[in-house]
């Protein structure tokens, strides 16, 4: 059960979201019109820890889904920040909205990737909820099922010893079309949201973070989260999960099946 108004964990909430930061004029342009853009269905939403250090993993298949799992956070009381492309750093005005709310660029290209890896750590040694799409960009998959995922999120819980907390949520596509910059506000949307119990990753503590182990571990959460959204979808997930590497090798004729 979500804790009483009158607990100390409610007050716990509050005090997060009551400091001056950032963040409250990020609420205050982005809540307002995301509210009249969709209602907001959340299940399970006491799940997501209010205090301490965790990951969020969420499923993606549109561009705004960074502002709706946003304002899903700030609604169950804890501050977004995320691991964000670093070109979107770029951007006047928005760049500096990034950074000034501790958002984190990714570089996907060489030591720049293990450098954001690190920057996510430093936040979760501060307690702080740290939001990683494992999937790493739009999903590929036809129907917008999770695909196969990368490694980074359970890599910073593994290394810290926190949770990962599987999110998945279905509808924001009705807003923006996955690969679309159009944004649809009218008619009113309902986006739904599911939050899982942490993954067990329990069989990979204290094991070498090699490719295999912290593999078999994504799978694992990529699992968490596809449970989830059929859930939400009401209808049962691809058997294989879509892999882009096999999917390029195909179309380059370099894959043998």
């Amino acid at each position: 059960m979500p804790p009483s108004e009158t607990t100390p964990a409610a007050r716990r909430i509050r005090s997060e979201k009551s400091r001056p930061s950032i963040f409250w004029l990020l609420a205050a342009l982005l809540v307002p019109v995301m509210s009249l853009a969709a209602r907001y269905e959340i299940e399970d939403g006491h799940k997501l820890p209010r205090t301490g250090a965790f990951v969020l993993a969420p499923n993606h298949y549109s561009e705004i889904d960074p502002v709706v799992m946003g304002v899903v956070s700030w609604r169950l009381g804890r501050l977004p920040r995320f691991l964000a492309k670093a070109s979107l750093f770029r951007i006047p005005v928005a760049g500096w909205i990034l950074r000034a709310s501790g958002q984190i660029p990714v570089d996907r290209h060489g030591s720049k990737s293990h450098t954001a890896i690190r920057a996510a750590e430093e936040l979760v040694e501060k307690g702080r909820m740290v939001v990683v799409y494992p999937e790493g960009s739009l999903t590929r998959d036809p129907d917008m099922w999770p695909m196969r995922g990368k490694t980074g999120a359970v890599r910073i819980a593994l290394e810290r010893g926190i949770p990962v907390i599987p999110a998945a949520h279905w509808g924001s596509q009705a807003i923006m079309a996955r690969y679309s910059k159009k944004i649809s506000i009218f008619p009113r949307k309902t986006v739904l949201v599911k939050i899982g119990d942490p993954v067990d990753l329990s069989a990979f503590r204290g094991k070498p973070l090699d490719t295999a182990n912290l593999n078999a571990a994504t799978t694992v959460v990529m699992e968490a989260i596809t449970e989830l959204l059929a859930d939400l979808r009401d209808e049962p997930a691809p058997e294989r999960r879509w892999n882009p590497a096999e999917h390029d090798q195909k179309e380059t004729g370099r894959f043998e099946s």
